[in-house]
């Protein structure tokens, strides 16, 4: 990275300066390099360190920087592609998926959005597994699986009652059954406390809700909602899928 003294510009100087900062991550710097401390970058750029930690927080918002604690600053790895196309026919992360790692898996009924989904009874039993991903040794998602009791009828709560091992025990009967389809919705939520914590980010950040229907059997086998880091993730559409577009009580399509 070069010595650079930042000239009287338009826009604001920060901005300016997380331009300067982003070209240099792509020429000097590579994946998971720490940055040299504020003071040193302050005094090569000539800006005062508050303009500095502007620019730095900008590009961690935009996740092209991280900050972790005992290490300093460091180049952030490229964003984990979320696909949106409903034309792939598997189910998400395999049974044993090297990106998403079970965590647990408890019984009880449903949230009222979600056993809408499913069209199950409020009060029927599912199985809630939670499954974060993991990408370059990071947390980038957390996943909450619902999976009606009907559709993995051999489960045994005698083998694994809690924990990982019960998660993988869900997993393992729902694949068993042929994936017919699945639909899928992406929003912009904020992060809620228990997800804020799985990710590492402060609740109320900004995230990437993504639903999925699973159909199999000739009804909703499973519904899956993932909460994303927004400042780490990218929505990916395949060559078949088209994008659905909903506004108020309008749909479009944009292919």
């Amino acid at each position: 990275m070069g010595t650079t003294q930042l000239e009287s510009v338009q826009e604001p100087k920060y901005w300016h300066l997380r331009t300067v900062l982003s070209e240099a991550l792509d020429s000097d710097f590579t994946v998971g390099e720490v940055l040299p401390n504020e003071r040193d970058l302050a005094a090569r750029f000539g800006v005062a360190r508050a303009t500095l930690r502007q620019a730095l927080e900008q590009l961690e918002l935009e996740g092209r920087l991280q900050r972790r604690r005992g290490v300093g600053t460091t180049v952030a790895p490229p964003r984990v592609g979320v696909a949106v196309s409903t034309a792939q026919h598997d189910w998400a992360g395999g049974v044993t998926g090297e990106a998403w790692q079970p965590v647990g898996s408890t019984t009880g009924p449903a949230p009222a959005s979600v056993a809408v989904l499913l069209d199950t009874d409020i009060d029927e039993l599912v199985h809630t597994v939670r499954r974060t991903r993991v990408t370059n040794g990071q947390t980038v998602a957390a996943e909450l699986l619902y999976v009606p009791s009907s559709s993995v009828p051999d489960l045994s709560a005698i083998d694994a009652p809690a924990g990982p091992v019960r998660a993988r025990g869900v997993l393992r009967e729902l694949h068993r059954l042929g994936l017919e389809g699945q639909d899928r919705s992406v929003e912009l939520g904020s992060a809620g406390t228990d997800d804020a914590k799985a990710l590492d980010r402060l609740p109320g950040a900004p995230v990437l809700v993504v639903t999925t229907r699973y159909f199999a059997v000739g009804g909703t086998a499973a519904v899956s909602v993932a909460t994303y880091r927004a400042d780490t993730c990218r929505l990916t559409f395949g060559d078949a899928g088209d994008l659905q577009i909903s506004h108020q009580d309008e749909e479009r399509k944009a292919s």
